[in-house]
Parts: C-alpha cells; structure tokens; sequence
C-alpha cells in the first residue's frame, strides 16, 4: 500500500521551514509528507495578492489534486483557516484535518470574535496576543513579528538555539492573510473528521480560546500537550506519539502501519 500523504500549513509570519523539525519523524512513520509555503509568506512575497483564504486555499487545493490519494490536512496557528477552507472546497482529497493549536472556527466566525466570546464570559480574561508587539510597514498593509515577542509568545518553550533559528526565519504577512471569515458548511467540512491539538501552555493562542474554539466547532478529537503554540518544534517527538495512533483511530480507510515515534 502506498505511503499516505500529510499536508502541513504554517501559520502567520512563516513558512514550511515551521516543520522542519518534525518532518523527519513523519517521514520515518511511513508518511510522505508535504509542507507548504502559503502565497505571499517566506518564499513567494511577490505573491502577496495571493495572500487571502481564497488565495491559500486555492495553493492548497492544486498540491492535492497532485497527490495520487487524498491527504491528511494539518493547520497550524492561523494555518487551520486553510485548512477548514480547503475541507470546504474539497471534503473528497481530505482524509482528516489536524489543528495545531489551530483557529478551528465555525462559518461566519472570525479570530476576534472568538476573543470577544471570552472576554463576555470573563470580564477577568485579559489577552492582548502577539498584537501590541507588531511591527507594521508604512501602509499598515503587513506586518511583522519581532524576535523578542516571538521567543516569549511563540517559542518560549522550545530549545533555545532552535528558538533563535526560527525567530529570525519569522517573515512578513500580508494582513489579508490575517483577517479571514471561513465559510463552511456541515454536508462538506462537517463530513471530514477533524483533530485538536492543544496546547496547555500556549501563550499566542491561550487555552481558553483553543477550548471556545472547540466548543463552538464542535466534533473534533482532542489531544492536549504540555507545550507552548509550536509543538512541531517544541515537543515533535511527543507530537508524533500522541497524533498518529489517533489518525489510525479515526473512521477513514486504513493506515499503513507505521513505526514507532523516535
């Protein structure tokens, strides 16, 4: 049986270069796996008019209708509205979605009003995120990370060489490939099953917004890691070990079975 296909999108300001540390293991499980660079991140920033859901979700789509199978869909941060979208677009070429501390938001939703939902719910919730820290060009029209506020939200808990590395790879993002709506539907998105990954010491995406996310979504199979917002770098091989008996375990066609996570 042919190795199954993975598809793995980053989040806002970066690029495939987001798994790098966990693509071995992937591979080394029988996986073939595919990391993408979503038009006008990283490796492709003349493509900002590219970089809106529509845009990705297209990028996406055309990788699947290459692959000889469908694929599992792995989205990352901001990198999950792609994934649904792509879910929406083509529920056919997705064996599952996975959302690493991923925005899993229901039709209609945008990140903010999943802010707004907590802060009712908890006048004592206080969440500001990478927002205030952010280093925008002359239009306002992107932005960037600075590598201080990315080691203390993002890559806190990470090895610290390995944490400088990808501070400093963090790109600038086109805010239209920030501000997104999915539109999905039940007979589509809701047909494909989903995974959640949280993670219980994110300082991006804090818990409360992972678990509001999951409840106003609901469906999708929950595994919680003791991390920070980049379990594919902080904890890969914890990552691994967690995730793919799962995927073994959710209703699709069979697996080959894979090796045991390093």
């Amino acid at each position: 049986m042919p190795a199954p296909h993975i598809v793995l999108i980053h989040g806002a300001w970066q690029g495939s270069w987001a798994f790098a540390a966990w693509q071995p293991l992937l591979e080394a499980a029988g996986w073939q796996v595919h990391a993408v660079d979503l038009p006008g991140n990283d490796r492709s920033p003349e493509r900002a008019a590219d970089a809106h859901l529509r845009g990705y979700t297209r990028h996406v789509r055309e990788l699947l209708a290459r692959l000889d199978a469908p694929a599992v869909v792995v989205g990352h941060s901001g990198g999950g509205m792609t994934a649904s979208q792509v879910a929406e677009a083509a529920p056919g070429r997705v064996r599952a979605l996975v959302y690493l501390a991923g925005m899993m938001l229901p039709d209609g939703a945008s990140y903010g009003d999943v802010i707004a939902q907590c802060r009712a719910a908890d006048p004592g919730f206080a969440y500001d995120g990478v927002d205030p820290h952010l280093q925008w060009d002359a239009a306002r029209g992107a932005s960037r990370v600075p590598a201080e506020a990315a080691l203390a939200l993002f890559l806190h808990d990470c090895e610290p060489a390995a944490a400088r590395r990808a501070a400093a790879r963090l790109c600038a993002q086109p805010e239209t490939g920030r501000s997104m709506r999915n539109r999905l539907s039940a007979g589509r998105f809701g047909s494909v099953p989903r995974v959640y990954v949280e993670c219980l010491r994110d300082r991006s995406v804090l818990l409360p917004l992972q678990r509001r996310m999951q409840a106003l979504a609901p469906g999708a199979r929950r595994i919680s890691l003791d991390c920070g917002h980049v379990p594919q770098l902080a904890c890969p091989q914890a990552l691994t070990a967690a995730l793919l008996p799962v995927l073994d375990d959710l209703p699709l066609a069979p697996l080959p079975r894979h090796a045991a996570a390093p």
